[in-house]
């Protein structure tokens, strides 16, 4: 099936709920009012609900449990909070989806999510646009499924979901990939720009006219996470480091080739220290 016929089906693109349009708005202002990120959270009981299940779940291993939006800002900060809602959201468009392991693909997001953000910081980079963009940079692998099984089914059937050449299959049966498919559903959720750009060109990051340093802080993430849920020892690490990306973004390999590196573990990293929601700004 092609991408734009892909696109027409209403399964395969759900609309943006009010809150993730709200909050995708606040990308692009310099202080953000925590306050109201945290009430427009709360005004969709849905989204607050799957938010605290995800924060409150070994994988963040917080040391206290959070009841509340405000809370889990408090806590974790609002890069997080934010991410989760935005993930929250897509996941409730595709809340079953056949041939997909859910909870492996969302494990598998956040641990993207939580790579792209140890990546970026280091070389400068918009730790915000990186995290975000890492957690929701699969999304068009649900699109895929759900806009055409049976051809993913079979897809899947010769190859796991998260082979590391995964999207290379996807480009030469469809002619897309789930790179392709997330990045329209990211236009039709109106995110911002350089999200849009680096969910849409994570597979070959500088093979384009648009040079968006976060595509290649995914591609790299998103290779060490396949890694880790594929279980590739040292040697296979070594073997398959993308070094072009690597050396393009200036990225010290020992940092993400090692067996156990910080930000990729089932329960992550210590909370962040977050400005305590107030009103105002």
């Amino acid at each position: 099936m092609q991408l734009d016929k892909l696109l027409k089906q209403p399964q395969a693109l759900p609309s943006a709920p009010k809150v993730v349009r709200k909050l995708m708005d606040t990308f692009n202002q310099e202080e953000v009012d925590l306050f109201q990120a945290a009430a427009y959270i709360e005004d969709d009981p849905v989204l607050t609900a799957k938010l605290l299940k995800m924060a409150n779940s070994a994988f963040f291993g917080l040391h206290r449990s959070v009841a509340t939006a405000r809370d889990a800002i408090n806590v974790m900060g609002l890069i997080k909070v934010r991410a989760l809602v935005i993930g929250a959201a897509m996941g409730e468009g595709f809340h079953c989806v056949g041939g997909i392991n859910l909870n492996q693909f969302w494990r598998y997001s956040l641990n993207v999510a939580n790579l792209s953000r140890y990546i970026a910081l280091p070389i400068k980079i918009d730790e915000n646009t990186a995290f975000t963009a890492g957690l929701v940079h699969g999304i068009g692998e649900l699109m895929m499924h759900v806009g055409m099984p049976e051809a993913m089914l079979d897809l899947d059937r010769s190859m796991h979901m998260l082979d590391l050449k995964r999207a290379r299959a996807e480009k030469g049966l469809f002619g897309y990939s789930y790179a392709e498919a997330g990045a329209a559903l990211a236009r039709e959720w109106r995110f911002p720009k350089k999200m849009i750009n680096a969910i849409e060109h994570q597979v070959a990051p500088f093979d384009n006219d648009v040079y968006e340093p976060i595509a290649g802080v995914i591609h790299i993430a998103s290779w060490r996470a396949r890694a880790e849920e594929l279980a590739i020892g040292s040697e296979g690490l070594i073997n398959t480091y993308p070094d072009p990306v690597g050396l393009v973004l200036g990225i010290d390999p020992d940092t993400v080739i090692g067996e156990e590196i910080p930000s990729l573990t089932r329960e992550v990293e210590e909370p962040e220290e977050a400005e305590t929601v107030t009103q105002g700004h």
